[in-house]
């Protein structure tokens, strides 16, 4: 006998896509047209939290950089965070003035954090 499995409920899944997509400055017709589907499949992913077939759930989480861990395993602590990977994929496009800058910014915010710790 088969064993009833509830379906997983793909919309926060969806809204994370919608935000790494703006977060690249993507529009839908752009991303639609990378991956050669209609814009409105991905709208319905996005807003609906349409399934969509594994190869576009593949080419969507690459593209976009998007951690799955954090929706298919909510209980483990995800290795990487999708926004540390958006903030990977955005050093990746740097060249080296741009990560000093980038570096020293890191380090201020660390100090300025440890600053507030003693300040308490």
């Amino acid at each position: 006998m088969k064993q009833k499995m509830e379906k997983y409920d793909f919309k926060a899944l969806g809204q994370a896509i919608k935000e790494a997509r703006n977060a690249k400055g993507m529009s839908r017709n752009q991303l639609a047209d990378m991956m050669n589907i209609a814009p409105r499949y991905i709208a319905s992913i996005e807003n609906s939290g349409q399934h969509p077939s594994l190869q576009i759930f593949y080419e969507l989480v690459t593209i976009l950089d998007v951690s799955v861990d954090q929706f298919f395993f909510p209980d483990k602590e995800a290795n990487k965070s999708s926004q540390r990977r958006q903030l990977e994929s955005l050093l990746d496009e740097m060249d080296g003035k741009d990560l000093v800058i980038m570096t020293a910014t890191a380090k201020g915010i660390k100090e300025a954090k440890s600053d507030e710790r003693v300040e308490k």
